[in-house]
């Protein structure tokens, strides 16, 4: 098993860290830079920053919000939200950024993943899923913050993507987002096990053992956190020595 990423998720409105139930409900949390800046003391492997309503609105605020982290924070940067061209991507990494996650617009046309990948690498195309399981107990990929639904199979879609170009993927259960009750471990796991490169779960944490779940049943190469650590119910010291005490190798923090 490789080291487990432990990444602290920042959903932003505008200028506001805010967090939501089902990606619905947005309450604001506080600035984001103060927060950022805490997680990065705390010992977070990356940031992922995510506008949660930039597909909606078309337009995203999230250039100067990374402009001023990258100032204060010296952990690798995932962004996304409101990315459609090359330019956005261009301007992200110009501002501080060091990966792009693109949901939407990927979605709508599927070469940007192609477009992205041969111009900065692999590396930096992070392909965001937001997946709702459906009667058939198959997962369908959603768009715009959760609430269009594509017609897309989250599976195929993940496959597709990684065959286009994307590095990584970054799965976000719509069902289990801001739950508290665990990730949804089955769709990490059949991403996970449909695709080559690293798998990000994202959405649902609440106890350690939702940790070593996703990680041992679901095979995710990382873990993403937001809700437990905006409101302190943890702290990601504390789960990482949770996950370490579980046999779960978690990554030494490097620094940028």
């Amino acid at each position: 098993m490789a080291n487990v990423r432990l990444i602290a998720r920042l959903d932003i409105k505008g200028s506001n860290l805010i967090k939501g139930v089902h990606l619905e409900g947005l309450r604001v949390i506080g600035d984001p830079q103060e927060y950022a800046r805490k997680y990065y003391e705390q010992g977070a492997d990356e940031l992922l920053y995510i506008d949660i309503v930039a597909s909606l609105y078309g337009r995203s605020k999230l250039t100067e919000i990374v402009r001023h982290a990258a100032h204060d924070v010296f952990v690798p940067m995932t962004v996304g939200g409101g990315i459609r061209t090359i330019e956005d991507v261009s301007d992200l990494l110009r501002a501080g950024a060091d990966k792009v996650a693109i949901n939407t617009a990927a979605v709508r046309r599927p070469e940007l993943i192609s477009e992205v990948s041969r111009r900065f690498g692999s590396q930096c195309m992070v392909l965001s899923i937001e997946a709702k399981q459906q009667v058939n107990g198959q997962w369908e990929v959603y768009t715009d913050c959760g609430r269009e639904r594509s017609g897309l199979d989250a599976v195929e879609w993940a496959r597709r993507g990684v065959e286009l170009g994307a590095g990584e993927i970054l799965v976000t259960s719509i069902d289990r987002e801001g739950t508290r009750k665990g990730f949804d471990v089955a769709l990490t796991n059949a991403i996970s096990s449909a695709v080559s490169v690293p798998v990000i779960a994202s959405g649902g944490y609440g106890a350690p053992e939702h940790l070593s779940d996703v990680v041992n049943s679901g095979r995710a190469d990382a873990v993403a956190v937001a809700d437990a650590l905006h409101y302190n119910r943890t702290t990601l010291a504390s789960i990482r020595q949770s996950a370490e005490e579980a046999g779960i190798p978690m990554r030494l923090l490097q620094v940028k």
